[in-house]
């Protein structure tokens, strides 16, 4: 169905302030530009009037089109990224934070090496990744297990001190003990 020039000219001239209005108050919220809801408001405005011809309430068609326009653009924002950025960045695997874990991890483990007596043994058994328990510290060290706690206290006590000059405040929101 084809509308007559004049018809779809005065359509757009009455809409005109509406669609704008709507758009604008729209567009915030959708994460989109007004010019950009208008413009697909129009389209689909136009779509519409080769189907159906003009809305019986056009208005109310005007209304409703901009918030559909708006839903649609809240979606569509919602999936993208920019060009390039690929999919988000995984903490674990960010070249930047494993670079800084492993000079921390190495400062620790140089300080470890540096601390005085028995320390050495004593925290390399503790930072194990089998995570062992007490017995079992104070069993491959050959010392009873009422001594570890004392001994395991004083190694710390050294560690803690020669750390700070070495290794770099937590980042933020990081645990600190």
């Amino acid at each position: 169905m084809t509308l007559p020039a004049d018809l779809s000219d005065r359509l757009v001239r009455e809409l005109r302030p509406l669609v704008a209005a709507e758009a604008t108050a729209e567009a915030p919220g959708a994460g989109a530009e007004a010019a950009d809801l208008e413009q697909a408001v129009w389209v689909r405005l136009f779509e519409h009037l080769d189907r159906s011809g003009p809305p019986s309430d056009a208005a109310r068609w005007v209304r409703s089109a901009v918030r559909a326009e708006a839903r649609r653009a809240r979606r569509v924002t919602a999936r993208e990224r920019p060009l390039g950025a690929g999919p988000p960045a995984d903490p674990e695997r960010d070249p930047e934070r494993a670079a800084l874990r492993a000079e921390r991890s190495h400062a620790l483990w140089a300080a470890v090496a540096r601390t005085p007596g028995g320390c050495p043994r004593l925290l390399t058994a503790m930072l194990s990744p089998n995570d062992p328990t007490y017995r079992e510290i104070a069993g491959a060290l050959g010392i009873s297990q009422g001594s570890l706690g004392p001994m395991r206290s004083r190694c710390l006590g050294c560690l803690r001190r020669m750390l700070p000059t070495e290794v770099a405040a937590p980042e933020h929101g990081g645990m600190e003990r």
